[in-house]
Order: C-alpha cells, then structure tokens, then sequence
C-alpha cells in the first residue's frame, strides 16, 4: 500500500474522530435521557400489563388506574425512549455521512433539558387525570407543543448539517432522516389545531396521527439505521441504489394515507377509509422493496449477523418491519378489519412495530454508536447477548399469544351465542403470558441501562478490542 494512501486513510480516521467528538455530548444526552424514559415507561407497562388480568392490583390509588397507566407508558416510550434516542441516532448518522459536525450543540443540550422538563410536567399531568384522551396524543397541547417545539429545532440543525455538507451524494439514510425531522412537526402542528372538536373528525385524526407518526417519524429513522448499520457491519455497499429510491419514494407516497381503515364502519365516508385501505395495500410494495435491498445487502455474509451486537438488533428489527408492514396491509382489508378489531391482536401488531422494530433497531444502532463517542468499549458480551435474548423472546412471547388470543377474541365478539364475559375470560391465559413476556423485556431493559452507564462513565479496565460474541470478528 502506497504511502498517500496510507495518509488518506489516516486522514479519514482523523476526520471521523473530530465528528464523534462534536458529536459527543448532545448525542449522548439524548440517548441517557431516551434511556431513563424506557426504564419509566417500562414499570408502567408491567403494571398496566397486570392490571388486564388483574384489575385489582394497586386499585386503592387512583393515579395507578389503567386508564392513566397505560396512557402515560405509550407517551414516555414514543416522546420519552423512542423519539429522543431516535433524534440522537438521526443526529449521529447525519454527521457521519454528511461528514460535517452537528451544529448547535448547546441548543440542542438546552431543548433536550427543556423536552425533559415537558414530559416530566406531562407525565403528572395524565397521572392527575388531565389527559386528551387521544391515543399517542395524551399529553395535553400544550405539553405536546412544547415536545413537538424541541424536535422542530434539532430539525433546524438537521437542515443545517443538509446545507453545510461535505459530500455530494446523498446517502439513502440522509433521505429518511430530512424527511422525518420534516413531517414530525407538521403531523404534531396539525394534530393540536383547535378543529377537532367533533368525535368522528377527532377519532379520524387521531389514527391519521398515530399511524404516520410510526411512519414518518420512527419508521425513517429505523430504515436509515439499517441502511447505514447493515452495508457498515458486512462491508460491502448497499445492493441496489435504485431500489434504494423506491423504497424512500414509496413510503413518501403511500404511508401518509394510512391509518383510516381503523375506523371502517364509521360515520366518515366509505370511499375515504377505502382510499386508506387501498394506500395500506399498496405499501407491499416499498416494504418488500426493502426487504430485498437489506437481503441481498447481507447475502454471503450471514456469519456476522451472528457475532456483531449491531447487526443482530438490527437485522432483527429490519425483519420485523417486513413483517409488521405486511401484517399491516393486510389487517387494512375489511374481511380481516372485520374479525380482529377491537382486539388484543391490534396492541400486539403495534407492538411489533414499535418494539421489534423501532425499539430493536435504536438497541442496535446504541451498540455501534456508543463506543465511537466514549472512546470506550462494551464491558461484557455476555450482559449484551442476555439482552439480545431477553428482548427478542420477550417481544416474541408477548405478541404471538397476544394475536393468538386476540383472533379467539374476536371471532367469539362476533358470534351472538357466547356471552360477553366469557369471550373476555377466554383472554385472560394470552394476557398472563404478557406480563411475562414484560418481565422478560423489563430485565432486558435494565441490563441495557447497566451496560449504557458503565460504558458512559468508563467503568473498570478499558477491552483491548470490539466487544463482539466471537472472538474470531471484529466490527469496523
């Protein structure tokens, strides 16, 4: 090797330690902060988990009802875990492949305090019984402005970083990450209009919502972490570029009709939610396009998936988004829409999507991406792999009986000569089987925390090498 290209390459080294270093400290605050709320939201899903089967359990509080509980787990995981782990993960991949420092670090730092503050104030706010009763929009407006406000502004550093670039191509990843710090806002600016006072427009725009803030919020963020982590990990490029495209364009197009098909049967118009249907059915497409990308990408190079922490996580979580989108076009169709509604298999597909695939993939994206800010290494392969397994079976046991239960459910709802109570006894086993799967994932998560605050604060020797489960790779 020539001794100029031996200094591009020093260069290049020396290029990217300066970004990280930039990197650091905004990156890790959103990530130690996204970390907490998952061990918070974690608690309440346990007990709002128990409470199902048991409604009783710490009924003498009313602050511990389910119907606060529940509301307030599902907006520290989106706002809290997911939304500000993701913001940190956008920011980092936008460095690295931009090859420009993030800019406005400290008031990045100041609205992630701020964000803090807001879910905090947020979460005693619903706990109080001061909620908006809209699913995925609990929080009151003005908590939710104030949240959507603080990822309007990483945005406006996202954007920078996009015109302050260092390359000319624009990777795929830089795609989905400008397009998602770009329809966050507007979806979060639309839903707290003061327009929705009706019940049937409120329940339109509420799964109008819900569903794009999982598409165009969390699902681009994860799709650019396995565009980014997958062709890192193998070392090779992404196969297709074209596809690549395709993809990007597809969601772009379809997903952002999503979400009526839960409301067939409502008073809003049968050619509008069937537009909804035939937008679900058409998202085949830029999945399965995907799919294949991130397929063909690993061919020939399965042996890494088993030994790099990274592409375990995240290989599982590009899975599960091909299946929980497929799930999704499919449960859109009125004949399926017609025997799981109002069922436990719709929490469990939302699981799915938000878990197996979102949660998995940040898991993963968090094991690349925090060495590289520490400077230090992960302190044990073995804390990692009981993580890995913690979660996946977890997830696993928690949604597969869940959807089991969920289609006894609802075939027993639309048949008249079963009495109500019976068909709600009939669920009970399936929502055993989720507060332990919960327990499964609860441990998971507090070895994840364990492991983030030992590589943080540099505890014990430093590794003399990638923490990897075989000794015989190492991650570049």
């Amino acid at each position: 090797m020539s001794s100029g290209h031996l200094s591009e390459i020093d260069s290049s080294v020396q290029s990217i330690r300066f970004l990280d270093g930039k990197a650091r400290y905004p990156v890790l605050f959103l990530i130690a902060s996204g970390v907490l709320w998952l061990l918070f939201g974690s608690l309440l899903a346990l007990l709002a988990s128990v409470k199902m089967h048991a409604p009783e359990f710490l009924g003498q509080w009313s602050f511990l009802t389910f119907g606060r509980v529940r509301p307030l787990h599902l907006n520290t995981m989106v706002y809290g875990w997911a939304s500000m782990t993701g913001a940190g993960v956008a920011l980092w991949l936008l460095s690295r492949t931009l090859r420009v420092a993030i800019p406005m670090r400290p008031y990045i730092i100041g609205v992630t305090v701020i964000w803090n503050i807001a879910l905090f104030v947020g979460s005693i706010q619903i706990l109080s019984g001061f909620t908006r009763g809209i699913e995925w929009l609990e929080f009151p407006v003005s908590t939710m402005i104030v949240i959507v406000w603080c990822i309007l502004v990483i945005g406006i550093a996202a954007m920078l970083m996009l015109f302050y670039r260092n390359v000319k191509t624009l990777y795929v990843s830089v795609w989905y990450i400008i397009a998602a710090f770009l329809w966050l806002p507007l979806l979060g600016g639309v839903s707290s209009l003061p327009i929705f006072n009706s019940p049937t427009v409120q329940a339109g725009m509420n799964w109008w919502f819900a569903h794009n803030a999982l598409g165009l919020w969390f699902t681009p963020i994860g799709l650019a972490a396995a565009y980014y982590f997958i062709p890192k990990v193998v070392g090779r490029p992404i196969y297709s570029y074209g596809l690549s495209l395709l993809g990007f364009w597809g969601l772009a197009l379809f997903y952002n009709w999503n979400g009526f098909h839960h409301l067939i049967g409502s008073p809003l118009p049968t050619w509008f939610v069937t537009i909804s249907i035939a937008a679900s059915v058409m998202m085949i497409i830029p999945v399965v396009v995907v799919a294949v990308n991130h397929h063909m990408t690993v061919v020939g190079s399965f042996s890494a998936v088993k030994h790099s922490p990274t592409l375990r996580f995240v290989v599982f979580g590009a899975m599960s988004y091909t299946f929980v989108s497929l799930q999704g076009s499919l449960q859109a169709l009125r004949s399926t829409n017609e025997v799981i509604h109002f069922t436990h298999f719709v929490v469990a597909h939302a699981h799915i999507g938000m878990y197996a695939f979102v949660t998995m993939m940040l898991f993963g994206s968090c094991y690349y991406i925090l060495p590289r800010l520490t400077n230090w290494e992960w302190q044990s392969h073995k804390l990692i792999k009981a993580h890995f397994w913690l979660s996946a079976i977890g997830i696993i046991l928690y949604t597969v009986p869940l959807q089991i239960g969920g289609v006894l459910q609802g075939l027993a709802m639309n048949n008249p000569d079963i009495p109500f109570m019976d068909t709600m006894n009939l669920t009970i086993p399936y929502l055993i089987a989720r507060s332990v799967a919960g327990v499964l994932l609860t441990a998971g998560h507090l070895i994840f925390a364990y492991l983030v605050v030992r590589i943080v604060s540099k505890v014990g020797l430093r590794p003399e090498a990638p923490t990897i489960w075989k000794k015989t790779l190492k991650e570049t």
